[in-house]
């Protein structure tokens, strides 16, 4: 009898468990709709700036034609447009517009000569129409620039030839500082923090990687006020820089080291709101003038912090233990550095040479160096 009092009591139960399971099977499978949207529509626009900015079919095609109408000239048109033994491997960058001005430079008479020198592809004692137009095209590109006037050094890959404003350099065998390459569509998904963290784990032994970390310090010094003026690393990423299979260090995109003359004349007087206006590249900052609303044009970090600043965790990480102090207290006295500090180029230089030392001293009698 007691059941019968309430005998609706049972049945409302499920239906009311029905419901709430109804509502949170619509909710679940609109959330997943909305992730696939989402993640698809990503991977999209993706693809689609990819396919669009690396189109080396589309730029043969182009650089061939004017090739073959003595439009331009250059010793690499032979083996691209003839022969075809050179042609298009990986895209490395799909960014466009890597363009600035060539400026104002220390000697420039002896810089005109060396690039007269390079302009001459065939080495006829005379520059053509076609390779003229070739090397002014080239010579809005600030990585083609640098590497004409640091073709002695070792740490900047070798000038095999060009063609139009196309140009090729040596290969270098491992084109990231660390870490292990991953398709582009997984790496939208790995937080950057976690990339980080995996990366380190991906690298060299550690006197290996003491000899690249000593490379890169002998490039600061290279660009360092040098005899046609100072250059400034504006993007000191892992991805920029490479090393061969003898570990020497080699520059992989020197696209983002532009003449200090140069990013002085683009960030000047240009309007802020705060420093986070001032920023050219990722790296080169100067400070915004709250009196004025503009950009000062001295950039704060000199490329020596910078390039410590990379190195930290790189170096740090395996460091033996009898130097690991010692290491950890010149990087981070490294880091510190500041262009408007007082005798700034003298503190650069007793730094640099002392990490260089510290380091040298430790692999000197490896064999992994």
């Amino acid at each position: 009898m007691a059941r019968s009092l309430c005998p609706g009591a049972w049945l409302r139960k499920p239906y009311y468990l029905q419901a709430r399971f109804s509502y949170v099977r619509m909710k679940y499978l609109f959330f997943s709709w909305l992730v696939v949207f989402v993640g698809s529509w990503i991977i999209y626009v993706q693809y689609s700036t990819y396919t669009e900015l690396c189109r080396g079919k589309d730029c043969k095609k182009i650089i061939c034609d004017k090739y073959k109408t003595g439009v331009i000239d250059g010793p690499a048109c032979n083996s691209l447009c003839v022969t075809e033994t050179l042609y298009f491997g990986k895209c490395l960058s799909t960014k466009p517009n890597n363009q600035a001005k060539l400026g104002d430079q220390g000697n420039l008479s002896e810089l005109v000569n060396l690039i007269l020198t390079v302009a001459d592809g065939d080495k006829d004692g005379q520059v053509s129409l076609g390779e003229a137009k070739s090397a002014w095209a080239l010579l809005q590109l600030n990585e083609f620039l640098l590497m004409v006037i640091l073709q002695d050094k070792e740490h900047t890959p070798k000038l095999m030839g060009f063609c139009g404003d196309l140009y090729v350099m040596e290969s270098v065998e491992y084109t990231s500082l660390y870490g292990i390459s991953l398709p582009w569509v997984i790496e939208l998904f790995i937080p950057s923090g976690f990339r980080r963290s995996m990366d380190q784990l991906f690298t060299p032994s550690w006197p290996r990687k003491a000899k690249i970390a000593i490379g890169l310090l002998e490039f600061v010094e290279d660009v360092f006020h040098g005899p046609y003026g100072n250059f400034l690393m504006c993007d000191t990423s892992a991805k920029n820089l490479g090393y061969n299979d003898k570990y020497d260090l080699k520059m992989v995109d020197m696209r983002k080291i532009v003449p200090e003359t140069n990013l002085k004349e683009l960030i000047k007087d240009r309007h802020c709101e705060s420093d986070l206006d001032c920023v050219y590249g990722t790296d080169c900052r100067t400070s915004c003038d709250q009196s004025t609303m503009k950009c000062t044009a001295e950039v704060i970090q000199p490329n020596l912090a910078k390039a410590c600043q990379l190195l930290k965790d790189y170096l740090l990480r395996g460091a033996p233990s009898e130097i690991r102090e010692e290491l950890e207290k010149q990087l981070y006295s490294c880091i510190a550095l500041k262009v408007t500090a007082n005798q700034m180029e003298m503190e650069h230089s007793l730094i640099l040479n002392n990490l260089k030392t510290l380091l040298w001293k430790k692999i000197s009698y490896t064999n992994d160096s």
